[in-house]
């Protein structure tokens, strides 16, 4: 790469003027989002044009296909969990509609930690371009206006954000053609009740397996229903795991100087070559120990999540299909390995949504399943602090004995009732 930190003039390109101007209007179409860490519209547009050219609409039949496997799921669910079912709307999606109701949840798992490294961003090129720095003298000696750096540190943002809307439009389209529902990645990415399966993503799964594709359907029918009375079940785990996310965020200590160098190998006429820079984990923040710790957090309740909607299928769809046990050591090799979609959100901005001790978690929830039945296990799920630690995992039986306590569903849904009225009251200590 050129010395020259800004890329500007011999060595770069042809030099031409045409050239300049085509490069400079690539950039002023960076520089027209306003809207925070993140170009959105463009994260929708490029993951939708991803999955354009095989992304059939849900025809009828499989719409009634898809309500009709989510209700007898709903129906084997009742006889293996004290957890009732989650209601709200079955739907079968295409693809892009995917991508669009995805997206707000998208927005606050991805955000927080964007919002950091653009900052930084922001900041290190304030700093390479202040007068007296070199790259200040290099854009006076091509003539160009002297730029107030906080005017440049703006530019800088709206161009990252559309860096990152691009990496996380690009990621979003692979994901799209990966995923078979809403819960794919342990947190339901559905808002307003919504159940849904995508008949694309099952004929996907489905394939080479030699199980019959209406098995498979009900099998991952399980699944999203499952998930979703989890979620629908204990209220606080979604925040709880929305809450871990942003304590990574926070842990993140980005080197300025670190950034700065590498921004001074960066050439602002090349759009393409920066987006290319900053997905390939050009800008990564240096792990932190905060990070590590929210990070073994997030992983160990995704792993129980996970691990509790594993045991629970399983106990449901085993007396019922004959693939029954082939299907779940398929989920599970594909959750654990995770995609490529996955990992490109893992370059980008440090996150694997992967629960890496899933069996471990499996084999806790039938252990204190044998231990406690089906009202104990589930009773834990009334507040976070019931719930397993990661070193738990590594001895299920001792924990199925005697960890946790022994309560009730009612005691669970007493303390969700106190919860909320909590919650409406906006008296407390303070106010007194």
């Amino acid at each position: 790469m050129s010395d020259n930190p800004f890329g500007f003039g011999p060595g770069t390109g042809s030099g031409e003027p045409f050239d300049m101007a085509a490069a400079f209007a690539q950039i002023g179409q960076m520089l027209s989002w306003t809207g925070g860490p993140v170009n959105w519209d463009l994260a929708r547009d490029t993951a939708r044009a991803a999955v354009a050219g095989s992304d059939p609409s849900p025809s009828f039949g499989d719409r009634g296909l898809v309500e009709q496997a989510l209700r007898l799921a709903d129906l084997w669910l009742d006889d293996v969990t004290a957890l009732p079912a989650a209601g709200g709307r079955a739907e079968a999606w295409s693809r892009a509609e995917w991508v669009e109701r995805t997206l707000p949840v998208w927005k606050s798992l991805v955000e927080p930690v964007a919002e950091r490294v653009v900052a930084a961003m922001g900041s290190a090129m304030e700093g390479a371009t202040a007068e007296g720095s070199e790259g200040f003298a290099q854009l006076q000696a091509l003539g160009m206006p002297a730029i107030d750096p906080r005017q440049l540190s703006g530019m800088i943002r709206s161009m990252s954000a559309s860096m990152f809307g691009a990496q996380v439009g690009q990621a979003l389209g692979a994901l799209a053609a990966e995923v078979v529902g809403s819960t794919d990645v342990g947190v339901p990415l559905a808002e307003g009740g919504r159940t849904a399966l995508l008949p694309s993503g099952i004929a996907a799964f489905g394939k080479g397996l030699e199980v019959p594709e209406d098995e498979v359907r009900v099998y991952l029918a399980l699944r999203e229903a499952a998930h979703q009375r989890l979620f629908a079940s204990a209220p606080w785990l979604r925040a709880r795991l929305t809450a871990e996310v942003e304590a990574y965020a926070r842990g993140i200590e980005v080197d300025a100087g670190t950034i700065e160098a590498a921004m001074g190998q960066l050439d602002p006429t090349d759009p393409a070559g920066m987006q290319e820079a900053l997905g390939s984990g050009l800008f990564d923040p240096a792990p932190t120990p905060a990070q590590q710790e929210a990070l073994t957090r997030l992983e160990t309740l995704l792993a129980l999540v996970e691990g509790w909607v594993d045991a629970v299928v399983a106990s449901a769809a085993e007396p019922h299909l004959k693939h029954a046990g082939g299907l779940r050591e398929t989920v599970r090799r594909r959750r654990a390995a995770g995609g490529p979609a996955e990992q490109t959100f893992a370059s980008l901005v440090g996150l694997e949504l992967r629960p890496r001790r899933l069996r471990d978690a499996a084999a806790l929830w039938q252990a204190v399943t044998d231990a406690r039945g089906t009202d104990g296990r589930d009773a834990l799920w009334a507040h976070p602090d019931l719930l397993p630690s990661g070193a738990d995992l590594d001895d299920p039986q001792a924990f199925a004995r005697g960890g946790g306590e022994d309560i009730s569903v009612e005691a669970m849904l007493a303390t969700e009732q106190t919860a909320e009225a909590d919650e409406a009251d906006p008296t407390d200590e303070g106010d007194a």
